[in-house]
């Protein structure tokens, strides 16, 4: 059963709208599961659970036409393999009996597109129904054209009353060149669900901020500020923000206007290779932002992986306990996140 198993999840990640549903699923556990629903199903023993996974496809949020398509895509597979047509039509009406869910893609409306330095551009989307997220999290981003290719970007704020989202955008890739070069005021792009990274904050926790940029990197970490400024509670936030000059320092204006806002915020920028930059301003944003650390200080850390290399090494080096070091994972261990 495994094997038929293999092959029906094979063709359910080959549909494009279906794809999206398997985004951060650990594909070896859902299949474990439905290969024991559909041994139970066909009349074979349960093993060592009580009861066989019935829910599996129900706890990915499929709508009911949805689900109906993958019962499709298990008859065809079981055919194939010659399963007896009676076995077939019992194995449907056991994965029939599940219900569908919330969506797994939400259409999103391109209201602002600026391209904020060379390669780089902040796009603004505004989602066509309620779409649910926190600062720090990455949410998957795919194109009209290419529905079955999906990159994760952080948003750069926190959840707004008018639904809008900020992603800052490098172009690296297809999918990255086109959001950056392509895509245009009006375009549709689409989102997934989002997922945590290892960058949300503690709600219980109410300790100073130390936020370490590089790069796009600073979208997510922009996003804490933020959230930290809805409800700041005494706490005291360090944004250092690290690009190779003045010029690659993309999203001045907000962060000044951020800083002005905000009292408690203390901004500081890292030039790796800018000789106008002050005595405080030079080094790599680790370098610079190690200048700022207070004892007690949350660390979080967000940019490319040149960046992030060997960066756990260097704060656990400067005496910061690692359970105040926050880096980025990746969502599913399958798509890249772009820093």
């Amino acid at each position: 059963m495994r094997d038929a198993v293999d092959r029906w999840l094979r063709v359910v990640a080959a549909d494009a709208e279906l794809t999206p549903y398997l985004i951060g699923v650990d594909r070896g556990r859902l299949a474990r599961h439905l290969a024991l629903t559909l041994t139970v199903a066909l009349g074979g023993p349960a093993g060592d659970l009580a009861r066989p996974a019935v829910g599996a496809w129900r706890g990915l949020g499929l709508t009911e036409a949805q689900h109906r398509r993958v019962v499709d895509y298990l008859a065809g597979v079981l055919r194939e393999v010659d399963v007896p047509a009676d076995a077939v039509a019992a194995a449907g009406r056991v994965f029939a009996d599940e219900v569908g869910g919330r969506p797994a893609q939400w259409p999103a409306q391109v209201v602002d597109h600026d391209r904020a330095a060379d390669g780089i551009a902040v796009l603004t989307v505004r989602p066509e129904r309620g779409f649910t997220f926190r600062a720090g999290q990455a949410v998957p981003v795919s194109l009209e054209d290419w529905p079955d290719r999906w990159r994760w970007y952080s948003p750069a704020n926190a959840p707004r009353p008018d639904g809008t989202i900020e992603f800052h955008v490098r172009a690296v890739a297809a999918v990255s060149r086109a959001l950056v070069e392509e895509v245009r005021l009006g375009d549709r792009i689409w989102l997934g669900p989002p997922r945590d990274v290892g960058l949300t904050l503690d709600p219980a926790s109410r300790a100073d901020l130390l936020l370490i940029a590089g790069g796009t990197g600073l979208a997510p970490l922009r996003a804490l500020v933020e959230q930290v400024a809805t409800a700041p509670a005494g706490r005291r936030v360090t944004l250092v923000v690290g690009a190779r000059t003045y010029a690659d320092l993309y999203d001045s204006i907000s962060l000044d206007v951020l800083q002005c806002a905000h009292d408690w915020l203390t901004l500081v920028p890292a030039f790796s290779h800018d000789p106008e930059a002050g005595p405080g301003e030079r080094g790599d944003a680790l370098t610079v932002a190690l200048d700022h650390h207070r004892s007690g200080q949350e660390v979080y850390v967000c940019g490319p992986p040149a960046m992030l290399a060997g960066l756990r090494l260097r704060l656990l080096a400067a005496g910061i306990p690692t359970q105040r070091i926050h880096l980025p994972g990746d969502p599913t261990g399958q798509a890249p996140v772009d820093r």
